[in-house]
């Protein structure tokens, strides 16, 4: 017996396969956030080695973030060529290249600094098309299950993300180099992403059922389609407020609140383990009360702790806005790419083009903060994300579920909201 819209290949019947798929896309996706993570967490150490301000650190990172906007971009294309697999193991591979790079340039100091942007811009590039790659693959899984499970993949990169935050933290306590630690973290995801990656469901290699022409025109044709630009919209405004809180949270409490690194590590840690928890019992609340409903909850809770965050002034307020943050933003991006790809006949391209127009929050966002941070300071500068996740709870009735004429009888979690 096979659930309409999963692939002939693997019947719901067959569990062990899916199963496995689902634990192998859980171990990638954790992977994914680990390296962010480390990355992430050695920010302000960063800083320091290179000299700079928050206006140059902020084009520093929109090197990152320019190369993630060309692998989203150009993700639909390639795993159509090569299918998720091969696309997964090669741009972890990628990103991987990338990382050393930054850890290299990082040991130079200040003259390193073209170096570390060449290596983010590589790691963008890598890890754009990754995160694609293993959305589509996550949607698989999700339909040939019959339930919502891809924020629960997404609690699979949060947990890595706080695992990373705090071997992150540890290594900054134990004055570990930063060149090291890169090094060993990214070598040790460059080899277990592949190991995970092989037992994917062989779902979307479109070249064995279509021609390359048409593949690239269901491409092109997902960038003129209105719900997929709306829910694009939708998750590049809460990709902006994740990428805020990614990127600058750790700096704003330190420089706005004169505590040491370590306590803005706290802060930074305690977001992601609220967007943790949000992402793993999210689907829950989900399938009871529909998209849209949580979405909208999610968006007031990412602004009031937004607020707490920035006029709170107290240090302890501040954190408890951290987490509130972390759990309003938490269910944004996966829903929002989850919606993207109800039909999945489309579910590459779509994802791809939803995934590409929230990573432009991911492009903007850096400069945008850093430049505003040089005027007013690191932690004002954050209150630009208010005004998106005003945005995002509008444009969050776009994620409703498709008809089930539209899809074609796609599986999946259906709810009229």
């Amino acid at each position: 017996m096979r659930v309409a819209g999963s692939p002939p290949s693997v019947p719901v019947g067959e569990d062990l396969p899916v199963r496995n798929a689902r634990n192998a896309v859980y171990a990638v996706f954790f992977s994914a956030g680990f390296i962010f993570a480390s990355w992430a967490s050695r920010i302000p150490q960063v800083r320091a080695e290179l000299g700079v301000g928050p206006g140059v650190l902020g084009l520093v990172l929109l090197s990152a973030a320019v190369g993630s906007a060309l692998g989203t971009t150009l993700s639909g294309l390639l795993i159509g060529w090569i299918g998720e697999i091969r696309t997964v193991i090669a741009m972890c591979w990628t990103a991987a290249a990338g990382m050393i790079v930054v850890a290299a340039g990082c040991r130079l100091g200040r003259p390193g600094i073209p170096e570390v942007a060449a290596g983010l811009s590589l790691f963008g590039l890598g890890n754009g098309a990754w995160d694609v790659a293993m959305n589509v693959q996550g949607a698989a899984v999700e339909r040939a299950l019959g339930r919502a499970i891809l924020p629960r993949f997404h609690a699979g990169w949060s947990i890595g993300t706080v695992a990373g935050a705090g071997v992150g933290a540890v290594m900054v306590v134990l004055q570990v180099p930063v060149t090291v630690h890169l090094i060993a973290a990214t070598l040790a995801v460059a080899v277990a992403v592949p190991i995970a990656a092989r037992k994917f469901l062989p779902t979307s290699r479109t070249t064995e059922h279509e021609a390359a022409g048409t593949s690239r025109r269901r491409a092109l044709d997902a960038w003129t389609d209105p719900r997929t630009l709306l829910i694009g919209l939708f998750v590049l405004c809460m990709a902006f407020t994740e990428g805020t809180g990614n990127d600058w949270l750790s700096l704003g409490v330190i420089d706005g609140y004169h505590v040491p690194a370590a306590l803005g590590t706290l802060a930074f840690a305690l977001f992601l383990a609220a967007m943790t928890a949000g992402r793993w019992f999210g689907p829950r609340l989900i399938d009871r009360y529909g998209r849209v409903r949580v979405l909208r909850v999610c968006a007031a809770t990412a602004l009031a702790g937004l607020l707490m965050i920035v006029f709170g002034g107290f240090l302890p307020v501040a954190l408890a806005g951290a987490a509130a943050m972390g759990l309003g933003t938490s269910l944004g991006f996966p829903v929002g790419l989850s919606s993207a790809a109800d039909d999945p006949r489309h579910a590459a391209p779509r994802v791809s083009t939803a995934a590409s127009m929230g990573y432009l929050a991911f492009l903007a966002g850096p400069p945008a903060i850093g430049f505003l941070a040089d005027q007013v300071g690191v932690l004002r500068s954050l209150t630009i994300a208010g005004i998106l996740i005003a945005a995002a709870f509008v444009l969050a009735r776009f994620t409703a579920p498709l008809p089930r004429s539209a899809g074609r009888g796609a599986a999946g979690p259906a709810h009229p909201d």
